[in-house]
């Protein structure tokens, strides 16, 4: 008679390998390079142990590697360093949620980063806040951010409609996602006053912009890494419970 017998039973520390197995593939790099991502996109707190010589309250970040400045190299370079790691985290990650609109979302972000990037290779010509005579506007360089600032935006909004049709799947933007958008938003308003000619106290809302653009990306991190969990779980799931016949 044959007889049908399980050659893998559960070991007492299985539960333990399900909660300790590696993150898997694709999503948990990109999980990795977003981490990464919302640390270097607050480069700025540099500012305060460097002498640049501007006023973090009254001026742009952008001004911190504009043509001019002494420490452009290193702020410009490591914005560079951030957008790659952006736009490349955003590429592993488009197929990590099934669906339209999270393929947009992260096409967005794929957006996002090469107009940081290109914020970096147009830059300011001078620092409006600390020259005199130095206009706000440098048009290819205000275009640039605003794309940034279109593409951040965009992206919030597709993954938040991403998470919203499908509820079992990214949890964290369901939650927070619109919460970031509608914080992030109205500070990134607020920084517009120098191109209007009204200068003055615009650095606080766009540094709290960049803050919660930080927010976004650890948001978009943890989801990649509960992805990249979920199929290591995938993976693992078909040798247990094997059944061996006689």
């Amino acid at each position: 008679m044959p007889n049908a017998t399980r050659t893998s039973a559960r070991a007492p520390y299985e539960p333990h390998l399900d909660q300790l197995a590696p993150l898997a593939g694709r999503e948990a790099c990109a999980a990795v390079m977003f981490a990464v991502a919302a640390l270097l996109y607050n480069w700025w707190l540099l500012e305060f142990l460097l002498p640049t010589g501007l006023d973090p309250r009254h001026s742009y970040v952008s001004e911190l590697y504009a043509a001019d400045q002494p420490f452009r190299w290193l702020f410009g370079g490591l914005e560079s360093f951030c957008a790659v790691l952006v736009v490349t985290g955003s590429l592993l990650a488009r197929r990590a949620v099934p669906g339209r609109w999270a393929r947009l979302g992260w096409l967005a972000m794929v957006g996002q980063g090469l107009s940081s990037l290109a914020d970096v290779l147009l830059p300011m010509a001078c620092a409006p806040s600390a020259e005199p005579g130095c206009e706000a506007v440098h048009p290819w360089h205000t275009a640039t951010s605003a794309f940034a600032h279109f593409f951040l935006f965009a992206s919030m909004v597709l993954l938040s409609r991403a998470a919203s049709r499908d509820r079992r799947r990214l949890p964290l933007i369901r939650r927070w996602g619109t919460r970031v958008l509608a914080l992030a938003l109205p500070a990134a308003v607020l920084t517009v006053g120098p191109l209007l000619g009204h200068p003055g106290w615009h650095g606080v809302p766009q540094r709290a912009h960049l803050t919660l653009v930080g927010v976004w990306f650890v948001l978009l991190s943890a989801e990649l890494a509960r992805a990249a969990r979920r199929s290591g779980r995938t993976l693992l799931a078909p040798t247990r419970g094997t059944v061996r016949r006689h």
